[in-house]
């Protein structure tokens, strides 16, 4: 059989021939991709020309065609669908992929040639787009060592291979530990409280596993009903701790000498670059530009929201203390029980009764409706685009003018083989040929919302349908990606920036006009009444200071791990606990630990960037105020942000492109008003 990476790609739209890819086509792929790019390379120092833009800065952006063809699927399906099997090729291969990595950013000769263009840029006749190219390879090999002495770069080596296997580890650890727990019940007391969307589902999962009862996971549609409905707090305590000694365990998954490892790898890789610590490398390439504006961020949000913070965690505790006596203590696992109690006493909206209007294929509707009436794209589901499993749906989606956009792949729904959370990315970025083909992406979409049930379709929570709009608009911002390079396109952009074009999307969820254009009842066809839609927006404020401080805690950590400037030895609860206690509003639980599975600055891509949700609320906030006095389907001011911001990827710097979308700088105070502390 011939390996399927290695030929012509002849699906629809040249989409990944899933169907026909298996285990053992990875490894040979990706060591003939290795060996086709160090060929590539090796024409690129060869070339007697002298070095310009096109025959070292372009070739260079265009070689290594197949090893990222092969890896992305790879590394996207070990968060969407992995096995034992795949985690163990990875585990195999990422030291040689770290190491083939290394090969190309080391290379001095190489480098030579890219300084050479790079102090000949003054002279040359550049777009924007090239200039930034141009800036973003030289500055990518400066940031990975280019500039190091031979045993400077044999340490950058060591370091970054060090590095990769951690991140892989710490990945596959928090995977493996939130599948293996499964809290089993079958007692009807013990289910007290719970509606019946989280008993079928849990019947539904029990059943699926071989047992009687209820089995509940720390899966998010299983762990956040469970904890907010529960009437058994000694069972709400159960599962709390559970989920939040993830990964402490002295088991083959602990994570407490990895997250150690891992930042103290980081603060060296930083510090052998010239850095002061790791937040200082990061920073340099992003909007906040340095810790300071940073840390200035946090303390406006923790000055601005603590003390509507605390009045929300004490307006909660007096409604436990109501039941449960005046010496009650507000623990974290009682905080969702009760706070979903008063939510319903002040604003009467009981979240499981809005569940039969989000029936799955009206969110999907409403949500691709939602982008036809601004941008003018439609959808249709084609079921000849292979999927790498039957959960998941292959949409083509097409231009206002008719012509082919994207593909979109949406995976819904939680399995054994899928991370927690929910996220896009890429099986195929865009870019533009030389013959100026536009070469159209492969966009995909994943989340973990509520399943079908033998009883029922798959109903959504309202939280649910704003993770889905979140998530659609960061697979805008890559369907939309018209740009030369592919490394410049889509969600290519500085990382606090990356979150504007989905957090957008999330204010569409308490519009009126556009909950009427799909929530209806799937059983009736009822239309979500106007006094509901109403509460939704009245509710959409709730206890909104408590989760502001519960974000900014996540950056205050994200910060403290990352602005260290010598080696950690010490406890890794201790000092967790210790980072972020200016914004906590809770008592703290001594074995819980965060860090160990905090997956977004450990594994991901958010390490010393966490604070950039916050910073996107920011600009989402400023930006969808244009919406508000214009109209929120507005065609002139969504086609305004389609050509300046979701169009253009990293071409340019994002704050040019923000300005020129909303004709000045944002600033806080439109977040405030919107939140209502203002």
């Amino acid at each position: 059989m011939e390996n399927p990476f290695l030929l012509p790609y002849t699906t629809p739209h040249g989409t990944v021939p899933f169907d026909k890819i298996t285990l053992p086509d990875y490894e040979p792929a990706i060591r003939e991709g290795m060996r086709r790019e160090d060929e590539e390379i090796e024409a690129i120092i060869n070339n007697p020309e002298e070095p310009t833009f096109g025959n070292t800065i372009v070739a260079l952006e265009q070689s290594g065609g197949l090893l990222d063809r092969v890896t992305t699927v790879m590394f996207n399906l070990m968060s969407a669908e992995t096995c034992d099997e795949l985690d163990a090729i990875a585990e195999k291969l990422m030291p040689e992929l770290s190491e083939h990595s290394n090969n190309i950013g080391l290379n001095e000769k190489l480098f030579q040639r890219v300084k050479h263009v790079y102090e000949q840029r003054g002279q040359l006749d550049l777009t924007p787009e090239e200039r930034q190219l141009l800036e973003k390879t030289y500055d990518g090999f400066v940031r990975n060592g280019a500039n190091l002495s031979d045993a400077g770069k044999a340490e950058f080596r060591k370091l970054s291979m060090e590095l990769s296997t951690l991140t892989l580890r710490f990945s596959q650890n928090h995977l493996k530990e939130t599948n293996s727990y499964e809290l089993d019940l079958t007692q009807e007391e013990d289910v007290d409280g719970l509606p019946e969307s989280a008993l079928e589902a849990a019947a539904q999962t029990a059943q699926e596993k071989g047992k009687t009862g209820w089995t509940f996971t720390l899966h998010a549609p299983s762990f956040v009903p469970f904890m907010k409905y529960s009437a058994r707090r000694d069972l709400r305590k159960k599962l709390y701790l559970a989920y939040n000694t993830q990964c402490t365990h002295e088991n083959g998954q602990n994570n407490l000498g990895i997250v150690k490892q891992l930042v103290n790898v980081r603060m060296q890789i930083a510090q052998l670059l010239g850095y002061t610590d790791f937040a200082d490398y990061v920073l340099r390439k992003r909007m906040a530009e340095n810790s300071r504006n940073v840390y200035r961020l946090l303390d406006q949000l923790l000055e601005a929201y603590t003390p509507t913070a605390r009045k929300e965690v004490e307006e909660t505790e007096a409604l436990a203390r109501e039941t449960e006596g005046a010496d009650f203590k507000l623990m974290p696992w009682d905080f969702a029980y009760y706070a979903n109690k008063l939510r319903q006493r002040k604003y009467a909206l009981d979240e499981e009764a809005l569940r039969p209007y989000f029936e799955l294929s009206h969110v999907i509707k409403g949500v691709f409706g939602l982008a036809t009436r601004l941008y003018g794209i439609t959808f249709k589901e084609n079921p000849d685009i292979p999927v790498y499993h039957p959960d998941v749906k292959a949409y083509e989606v097409y231009d206002k003018d008719g012509s082919y956009l994207a593909v979109l792949y949406a995976d819904f729904h939680p399995r054994a083989g899928k991370k927690s959370g929910a996220w896009m990315t890429s099986y195929k970025e865009q870019w533009k040929e030389a013959d100026g083909t536009n070469s159209r992406p492969h966009v995909s979409v994943t989340m973990n919302f509520t399943k079908p049930t033998p009883d029922k379709p798959a109903l959504l929570t309202f939280q649910e349908v704003t993770t889905f709009l979140h998530e659609f608009g960061h697979a805008l911002h890559g369907m939309f990606a018209d740009t030369r390079f592919k490394s410049m396109s889509g969600t290519n952009v500085y990382w606090d920036f990356v979150e504007l074009p989905s957090q957008i999307m999330e204010n569409f969820a308490i519009e009126k006009e556009f909950l009427h254009t799909f929530a209806t009842h799937y059983q009736t066809g009822e239309n979500l009444p106007d006094e509901w839609i109403r509460r939704i927006v009245d509710a959409s404020n709730f206890n909104v200071a408590y989760a502001c401080l519960r974000q900014v805690s996540f950056g205050l950590l994200d910060m403290a791990w990352y602005t260290r400037r010598t080696l950690f030895e010490g406890d890794v609860r201790a000092y967790e606990q210790e980072a972020w206690k200016r914004a906590q509003t809770l008592p703290t639980v001594p074995d819980t630990c965060m860090s160990v599975q905090f997956g977004h600055i450990m594994s991901g891509g958010y390490a010393a960037g966490y604070y950039s949700y916050k910073w996107a609320e920011v600009l989402d906030a400023d930006a969808f105020s244009v919406f508000k006095e214009k109209g929120i389907f507005n065609a002139e001011t969504a086609q305004s942000f389609r050509e300046n911001i979701l169009s253009k990827g990293g071409t340019e710097h994002p704050m040019t492109l923000y300005k020129r979308f909303r004709g000045q700088e944002p600033t806080i105070d439109a977040l405030l008003k919107r939140n209502g502390i203002i």
